[in-house]
């Protein structure tokens, strides 16, 4: 064990699974070794996390040879739990089935602390409900945090994981966005409603000149990961001016080139045949052109158009773009944007601009 001890772990994962045959001898030595192993060098401990998918191929083909004799139980728990944090949530979940010692290990602190975003303490106590957040365990820390967003910085941002990889993500809400005429009652309004996840959200009334902005510090942001961007938002009974008018869209570092699109909020994607609601109040492009006598404008067909989709929750998203988080530390920007049409157009509720992890798959 010496001698093994003095390689890497590629070397050691290499040596094991060409001298042993059967993937249980495999993994034996290979989970005491890792419970061993000081991976305090970084270099290494990044050697040990490409293990992950083989790590969890043994586990799960051993798991058919050794659940009539339960071999697993000799391992002590403590290196199973090892092993399991350097694999994922969903693996650490699945590997609950191979034995009692797997499945307690599966449970323990000791894997879902190493899930657990390390800022995750930090997040937490920038909550109003941070005293009374109820948990028995990191997991059900960690399951708690992936299907119930928490309320962060007096209301304004909410906080959840990813399921799969437990990456950071974040919803901006209204209050921390830059909307135009945001605070003129006659063009946007604060409303309630029970399936929102911020006390109040914008209801656009009416306006002309459509232009919402949201940023986020990429350090709050899971490193190397690739995230989506999406704005949240519902149509209500009244919703007009969005039918043959797409929007744009844009995604990027403050200073940097930004990801541009056009899409649609709409739902029927430019495709309704219902005719445009004009309030008094307001003469956009549309109506101009017909007290002058010019033409309509004709609906716009756009290639690049994307449509909203439903969520879980009730509400509709839509992508506004991607976004790697590598090393540059900087903000990221994100905006929605309707100023060239002249047209007048009301009837969305926005509940936020979601910063969100790709799924793993």
């Amino acid at each position: 064990m010496a001698r093994i001890l003095r390689t890497t772990p590629i070397q050691w994962f290499r040596t094991l699974t060409a001298k042993f045959s059967s993937c249980l001898r495999a993994l034996l030595p290979l989970s005491i070794y890792m419970y061993q192993y000081n991976a305090n060098n970084e270099t290494e401990n990044q050697q040990v996390r490409t293990l992950q998918p083989f790590l969890f191929v043994l586990i799960e083909m051993a798991t058919a040879e050794t659940k009539a004799v339960g071999l697993f139980d000799v391992l002590p728990e403590g290196c199973v739990a090892n092993v399991l944090s350097f694999t994922s949530p969903s693996d650490a979940c699945r590997s609950s089935s191979v034995s009692t010692t797997f499945r307690s290990a599966a449970d323990s602190d000791a894997v879902w602390d190493r899930f657990l975003p390390p800022e995750c303490e930090s997040i937490i106590s920038r909550s109003a409900d941070s005293s009374s957040l109820p948990f028995s365990s990191k997991k059900e820390l960690y399951l708690r945090l992936c299907d119930h967003p928490l309320l962060i910085d007096d209301g304004k941002k909410s906080f959840f994981l990813e399921k799969r990889s437990g990456k950071k993500c974040f919803m901006l809400s209204p209050k921390e966005l830059l909307v135009v005429w945001i605070e003129n009652p006659r063009y946007w309004k604060w409303t309630s409603l029970p399936d929102a996840r911020f006390p109040e959200v914008a209801e656009l009334i009416s306006v002309c000149w459509l232009e919402i902005r949201g940023k986020i510090s990429t350090c709050m942001l899971s490193p190397a990961t690739l995230y989506a961007t999406y704005l949240v938002f519902k149509p209500t009974t009244e919703l007009y001016g969005f039918n043959y008018h797409p929007v744009e869209v844009t995604v990027g570092l403050v200073g940097a080139e930004v990801h541009k699109r056009m899409v649609y909020l709409d739902t029927e994607g430019g495709g309704s045949e219902r005719s445009q609601i004009v309030r008094r109040r307001g003469i956009g492009l549309f109506n101009r052109a017909r007290i002058l006598g010019f033409p309509a404008p004709q609906p716009q067909e756009i290639d690049d158009a994307r449509y909203p989709k439903k969520r879980g929750d009730g509400w509709l998203e839509i992508e506004l773009g991607e976004f790697f988080n590598g090393e540059e530390n900087g903000e990221l920007e994100m905006s929605v944007l309707e100023l060239k049409g002249g047209h007048w157009k009301g009837g969305l509720i926005v509940q936020g601009i979601e910063i969100r992890a790709k799924e793993s798959k």
